[in-house]
């Protein structure tokens, strides 16, 4: 134990001296992740507020053939009629080129629809393709309350005034939803499996660097040969090496979850609306959580790049091989982003992924505890038989002297 311990402050003293190795491990989570939630935040807050104010420039085709319409319309502020665009076919060039946000077409024969007591299509044209929820919202708003003024003035003439009689009329059976999930469950289902990869990125990136070093820059440098000279047995070497990469993985894991936390401190619960509601929900158990799943997996990368690292020729070739390994490992995390990706029996025997979707149950709030303690001993097993063959692939001399 001795000779681990010896090994692993020579070895970290080292990796300290290394920039790159700190911009990784500690530089990057404490500026990335708070500007980029802050970014997020007030990007999301910003777009919400412009959508909401941004005054909707739009077309009516053949508003003469409902008055009703064009008039409301053109009493409302937050619409303005482009008059210039009288026909179906230029509606679409003139949203492409921004000069409207929508265009309504309403049918030749209104007038006559409207007086038998028909209902009426008036077709909305619009990119459906770019962000124009506020476009269908509000459209859908001012023709509601159009609605609401042609519906009165129908029940005024067969005299029915009572309104739930006139609910009745129009609908005389009604669905009434009640959903149970709180908007934390909601929300966290939606950005949710962000946090998890964000975590397992920073993870592997404090992680990257000093396992190249530590393995393949020595060979490179020439000082493994006499590392091995030292009265210190292999298993104590390798596993010396082993425990500085994983603490500078969890190193990593540590700042960007403490970031977090910070910037959830000092701004989070300054946000309105529900993004304020699930950061501020975040308590010091969940942060702890969030770090215990990360434990394990620190020593899975650890292992494996360590492996790949010891296997190199060189600090070239270290990176070579570990580069597509980033791939490997982080594309299991981005699962949890999916839709209809669920934390149950089949899924917690994903590695990485349970990981991940342990960490967006957390955000949701809706954890189950014990498949969180079968997960964290099913991901430390695995850590460990990787930590094995790491071992056993450190004493082979054809993988230390390959050339």
């Amino acid at each position: 134990m001795r000779g681990v311990t010896t090994v692993f402050l020579k070895e970290f003293k080292e990796v300290l001296r290394d920039r790159r190795t700190l911009i990784f491990m500690v530089a990057l989570p404490i500026i990335v992740l708070p500007v980029l939630f802050n970014g997020v935040a007030s990007f999301m807050q910003s777009q919400e507020k412009k959508a909401s104010q941004e005054v909707l420039k739009f077309a009516l085709i053949h508003g003469e053939n409902f008055p009703q319409l064009g008039a409301m319309l053109d009493a409302d502020e937050s619409f303005e009629r482009i008059p210039d665009i009288t026909n179906e076919e230029d509606i679409i060039p003139a949203i492409k080129l921004g000069k409207i946000k929508f265009g309504l077409l309403v049918p030749e024969s209104s007038a006559e629809y409207l007086d038998a007591g028909y209902s009426l299509d008036v077709k909305l044209i619009y990119n459906n393709a770019a962000f124009t929820q506020k476009v269908v919202s509000r459209t859908d708003a001012l023709i509601n309350k159009l609605n609401d003024k042609l519906r009165n003035t129908r029940f005024s003439e067969i005299n029915i005034s009572n309104p739930l009689q006139q609910g009745g009329f129009l609908e005389p059976v009604t669905l009434v939803r009640s959903g149970y999930a709180t908007k934390r469950e909601k929300l966290g289902e939606q950005i949710g499996g962000f946090l998890p990869y964000l975590f397992v990125v920073f993870c592997f990136l404090g992680a990257f660097y000093p396992a190249i070093d530590i393995g393949a820059g020595e060979k490179e440098r020439g000082t493994l040969e006499t590392l091995l000279l030292t009265p210190i047995s292999r298993t104590a070497l390798v596993l010396g090496k082993f425990g500085v990469v994983f603490v500078s993985g969890i190193v990593a894991a540590v700042v960007s979850i403490s970031s977090m936390a910070g910037w959830i401190y000092f701004k989070g619960a300054n946000l309105k609306d529900e993004l304020g509601e699930i950061f501020s929900s975040f308590g010091f158990l969940d942060l702890g959580l969030i770090l215990l799943m990360i434990v394990p997996l620190a020593a899975l990368f650890a292992s494996l790049m360590l492996s790949l690292s010891i296997f190199a020729k060189n600090f070239k070739e270290a990176q070579n091989f570990i580069a597509p390994l980033q791939f490997l490992l982080i594309f299991p995390a981005f699962l949890a982003f999916l839709p209809g990706i669920e934390l149950n029996w089949k899924t917690a025997m994903i590695p990485i992924t349970n990981i991940s979707l342990v960490i967006k149950e957390l955000a949701k709030g809706t954890v189950d505890y014990s498949m969180v303690s079968i997960i964290f001993a099913s991901t430390v097993l695995l850590a460990g038989a990787a930590t094995f063959f790491c071992v056993k692939w450190f004493q082979r001399e054809e993988v230390l002297f390959r050339s």
